[in-house]
C-alpha cells in the first residue's frame, strides 16, 4: 500500500500524505487488475466526442499523432514501473487521454478515406450493376449492388439497395449483372433533429442509397464476384425456408443466416414486443452453440480414434477447429458486429486454452470492443454493438460476482435436484442481468420495455440452445449429403414453439408499454454508471449506481418537443391538452409515424376534427389553433391537402386564416410554402424543411423555441450539402421502412 503512495508523500507533508494513503491505499488496490478494460471505455469515449462535434476536423493525423506520443509515453511508463504499483498507475493514467485521441482520430481516419455521399438524380434512370448479396423479403426481393452505374455513367464507388418488383420472374444470384428502370433515392435523413441518421450509417456502411425497380430485371449470368458466401447465404435462405414454410421458415433461417428480412411484420412485432428479437440477431448465444457442438464432436471423433488420441492434444485441436467454424459462420452470416465481438473474444479464449491460461474476463471484453471500435468506429452509436457488450458485460460481471457463492451453494448441496435447480436458475439469471443491461439501450433506440422479457427469454433461450440450433447446425452438417429433411423439420418445430412463446408474451397485458425514448446524454450518464458499476472493484463499484439512476431519470427531466414536422413535408404531429394530435397528408411515410410514437412514448395519434373545439384546440376547415399546455403560447397549423397527382405542390395555405394568426401565435406552421409576409410569428413551412430537415418545436409562455435537422447534424461528411435555390420541389426523403429504404 505505500508504494501505492509514494508520489502523494513527494509532494505533500508527512500527515498529509499518512491521511491520503489511509483513504486512496484500500481504493486503489481494489482496481488491481481492472485498468485495462477503461482504455476500451477511453477509445470508445474519444469516437463519441467525434461523433457529436458539429464540424468535421481539418484531419485525423494531430489526434493520432498526439494519442500516439501519449500511448508510447504510457508504455515506457509501464515498462519503467517494474513491479512498482504507483508507475503502473502514471503509466495507467497516461494511456487514457491516449486511447481517447486515438479514438477520435481513428473516427475521423474512416471518415476520410470513404467516398463521398452519391450525387444521385431525381426521377427514374437504368439502372445496372453486379450483385453483391441478395435478401427474401415477405413479398419480393431486395438485392445490393456493387459498382452500381446510372444509365452510361461510370460506375459508383458505393453500393445501392435495390427492391424489385413482387411479380418480377427474375431470380438473381451473387456475382449475377443486371438493368432495370428504377427509382432511385439517396440515403434519407433521421426523422426528427437528435433521432437516428440513417444517411450516416449508409455513409460508413459504403451505401450510396436505395432504388426501387420500375420494371422487370434484364439479368447477365456472372462468373462470381459477389460478397463473401452470399451465394451459400442465399440458397440456404430459400432451402431452409422451403423446407419449413411459414414464419417458423423464416425465423429459422434468421437464427441460421441472420437474413430477418423474409419475417413478415405479425411475427416480428410479437419478438420484439416479448423481448425476443435478440434471437433473430445471430450473436454470440448462436456462435457459442455452434463453436460448441464443433468442439465437442471434434473432441469425440478424436477420443474415439486412439491413433489420433495418442499423437495429438484433442483440446487444442478441437479448440482451433471449433474457432475455425465460429469464423466460417461470422463470414457465411454477414460479418455483424455482435459476431465479431464473439468471435474476438473466442480468439482469446482458444489462445488462453491453448497456453493454459483462462481469459473469459472483462478485460478480455474490453480487448474485443477495442478491436471492434478500431475496425469500425461508428457501430459504437448503433444499438447492435451497445446491447450485444453491455449484455454480455453484465455476464461477465455478474458470474465474477456471484460465482463464489454459487460454488459454494454447489459444494454444500451435491446431487442431481441441486444441478437441476442450478441450470434453471442460470439461465433465468442470464436473462435478468441481460435484460437489465439492455433496458435503457432499447428504450433510446426503440422507445419500448419489454415487462415480461425475463419470462420469455427463460422460456425460449433454452428451446434456442439445447433444441432449435443444434438441430440446425446439424442440418447444415448434412446438407452435402442430402440428409437435411429430418433436423430442418426437428428444428421447425423449435421455431414454431418460440413463436408461440413470443405470441403468448407480446399477449400479456402491458407486455410492450410505450415510453418516451432515453436522451442521448441520459443513455450517456447510465453506461457510465454502468460500467463503473461492472469494472471497478470495491466500493467504487457502487458509485456507479447513482450515475445509471441518474441517466435513466433524464428521460423526465429533457422536456420532449410539443411539435415535431417531417422532412417531406407530409404530416405534422403536434401535442394538444388532449393528447397527441397528427395532420398526414396522403402518401406520407407510415414509418415517420410509428417513429415519432416510439419518440413521444405514445401509442398512437389522434386526428384534429374536421372542425370543432377540444381541450387546447380550436379547428377550422383550414386552419387550427392549438395551445400544447395550459399557459403556453399559441401554434396556428394551417390545413392543407395533399398535392395532386404529378402536381409539384398542393394548395396554398388559407390566406385569411394565415392573416388572422400572423403576430398573435408563436408559430404558423404549413406543409406548403407561406408565400406572404409573416411577422411577429416564427413559421415552418415546406420551404423550411427542405433546406434545413425535419423540425421540432418546444413551445412555452414566452414564444417557440425551434431545432432542425440540419442544426443537429452540422456539417459532416454524410450530411448532404444545401439544397441549391429553384428547386423547392426537390424535398428530403423520409424513409419508408425501418431499414431506410
Amino acid at each position: 500500500m505505500s508504494d501505492l503512495v509514494s508520489p502523494v508523500r513527494m509532494l505533500a507533508p508527512a500527515p498529509v500524505a499518512a491521511r491520503a494513503g489511509a483513504a486512496l491505499g484500500p481504493i486503489l488496490a481494489a482496481q488491481q487488475g481492472r485498468r485495462a478494460p477503461w482504455l476500451a471505455v477511453a477509445l470508445g469515449s474519444g469516437i463519441l466526442l467525434y461523433f457529436a462535434r458539429a464540424d468535421e476536423p481539418a484531419s485525423a493525423l494531430p489526434w493520432l499523432a498526439s494519442g500516439g506520443l501519449l500511448a508510447v509515453a504510457g508504455v515506457l511508463l509501464g515498462l519503467r514501473a517494474r513491479g512498482a504499483e504507483a508507475w503502473r498507475w502514471l503509466a495507467f493514467l497516461t494511456a487514457l487521454p491516449a486511447a481517447l485521441l486515438l479514438g477520435f482520430g481513428v473516427a475521423a481516419w474512416h471518415a476520410g478515406r470513404l467516398p463521398p455521399p452519391l450525387d444521385l438524380p431525381a426521377g427514374a434512370v437504368i439502372l445496372s450493376g453486379r450483385v453483391e448479396s441478395l435478401q427474401p423479403l415477405p413479398e419480393g426481393l431486395r438485392l445490393v449492388l456493387a459498382a452500381p452505374q446510372l444509365g452510361e455513367g461510370p460506375a459508383l464507388p458505393r453500393t445501392l439497395r435495390l427492391r424489385l418488383r413482387a411479380d418480377d420472374p427474375a431470380r438473381p444470384q451473387p456475382g449475377d449483372r443486371l438493368s432495370v428502370r428504377a427509382l432511385v433515392r439517396p440515403p434519407p435523413g433521421p426523422v426528427a433533429p437528435d433521432a437516428w441518421d440513417f444517411a450516416r450509417a449508409a455513409f460508413f456502411a459504403g451505401q450510396g442509397g436505395s432504388a426501387t425497380a420500375l420494371g422487370s430485371v434484364a439479368l447477365t449470368p456472372g462468373l462470381g464476384g459477389g460478397a463473401p458466401l452470399a451465394g451459400l447465404r442465399a440458397d440456404l435462405d430459400r432451402e431452409v425456408a422451403a423446407a419449413i414454410g411459414g414464419s417458423a421458415g423464416a425465423v429459422a433461417a434468421a437464427l441460421l443466416t441472420g437474413t430477418q428480412s423474409a419475417i413478415d411484420e405479425a411475427a416480428m412485432q410479437a419478438m420484439r414486443d416479448s423481448g425476443l428479437a435478440h434471437l433473430l440477431s445471430v450473436s454470440g448465444l448462436h456462435m457459442t452453440i455452434v463453436m460448441g457442438l464443433v468442439f465437442g464432436l471434434l473432441r469425440l471423433l478424436i477420443a474415439a480414434i486412439p491413433f489420433i488420441a495418442l499423437r495429438l492434444p484433442g483440446k487444442a485441436v478441437a479448440a482451433l477447429g471449433a474457432f475455425a467454424a465460429g469464423a466460417f459462420y461470422m463470414v457465411l452470416t454477414g460479418m455483424q458486429v455482435p459476431m465479431q465481438r464473439c468471435l474476438a473474444m473466442a480468439a482469446l479464449v482458444t489462445l488462453g486454452l491453448l497456453v493454459g491460461r483462462r481469459v473469459v474476463s472483462v478485460r478480455g471484453l474490453g480487448l474485443a470492443a477495442a478491436l471492434v471500435m478500431l475496425a469500425a468506429p461508428a457501430e459504437l452509436l448503433g444499438p447492435s454493438f451497445q446491447m450485444s457488450f453491455a449484455a454480455v458485460l453484465a455476464l461477465v460481471a455478474g458470474h465474477r460476482a456471484l460465482a463464489p457463492r454459487i460454488t459454494a451453494l454447489s459444494v454444500a448441496h451435491p446431487g442431481p435436484a441441486m444441478r437441476a435447480w442450478m441450470v434453471l436458475a442460470g439461465v433465468v439469471l442470464t436473462s435478468v442481468l441481460a435484460g437489465l443491461a439492455t433496458a435503457p439501450i432499447g428504450l433510446h433506440h426503440f422507445g419500448r420495455l419489454q415487462a415480461y422479457g425475463v419470462l420469455a427469454n427463460a422460456l425460449a433461450v433454452p428451446i434456442t440452445s439445447f433444441w432449435v440450433m443444434p438441430a440446425g447446425v446439424l442440418s447444415l452438417l448434412l446438407m452435402p449429403l442430402g440428409l437435411e429433411a429430418w433436423p430442418l423439420a426437428v428444428m421447425g418445430w423449435g421455431t414454431q414453439a418460440i413463436l408461440w412463446v413470443a405470441s403468448w408474451v407480446a399477449a400479456l397485458p402491458f407486455a410492450a408499454p410505450a415510453a418516451p425514448i432515453l436522451p442521448a446524454e441520459g443513455l450517456a450518464l447510465a453506461a457510465l454508471g454502468f460500467c463503473i458499476l461492472c469494472i471497478a472493484g470495491g466500493r467504487v463499484a457502487l458509485a456507479g449506481l447513482p450515475l445509471l439512476a441518474a441517466g435513466l431519470a433524464a428521460g423526465l427531466v429533457i422536456r420532449p418537443p410539443d411539435l415535431l414536422v417531417a422532412a417531406d413535408a407530409r404530416q405534422v404531429a403536434v401535442r394538444t391538452q388532449d393528447g397527441w394530435m397528427l395532420h398526414r397528408l396522403a402518401g406520407a411515410s407510415a414509418f415517420v409515424t410509428e417513429s415519432w410514437a416510439r419518440r413521444l412514448g405514445v401509442v398512437s395519434f389522434g386526428t384534429l376534427p374536421a372542425e370543432g373545439d377540444g381541450p387546447g384546440f380550436a379547428c377550422t376547415a383550414s386552419a387550427c389553433r392549438i395551445t400544447p399546455r395550459p399557459g403556453a403560447a399559441e401554434i396556428l397549423l394551417l390545413r392543407t391537402a395533399a398535392p395532386a397527382r404529378g402536381a409539384r405542390s398542393g394548395p396554398a395555405p388559407d390566406a385569411a386564416a394565415l392573416a388572422a394568426g400572423c403576430g398573435q401565435v408563436a408559430l404558423v406552421v404549413a406543409t406548403e410554402p407561406i408565400r406572404a409576409r409573416c411577422d411577429g410569428s416564427a413559421r415552418i413551412d415546406r420551404f423550411t424543411v427542405w433546406r434545413h430537415g425535419a423540425q421540432a418545436v418546444w413551445v412555452t409562455a414566452a414564444g417557440a423555441r425551434l431545432r432542425d435537422a440540419a442544426t443537429a447534424r452540422g456539417d459532416r461528411p454524410w450530411v448532404p450539402p444545401a439544397p441549391a435555390p429553384g428547386r423547392p420541389e426537390a424535398l428530403p426523403l423520409a424513409p419508408r421502412d425501418p431499414a431506410g429504404h
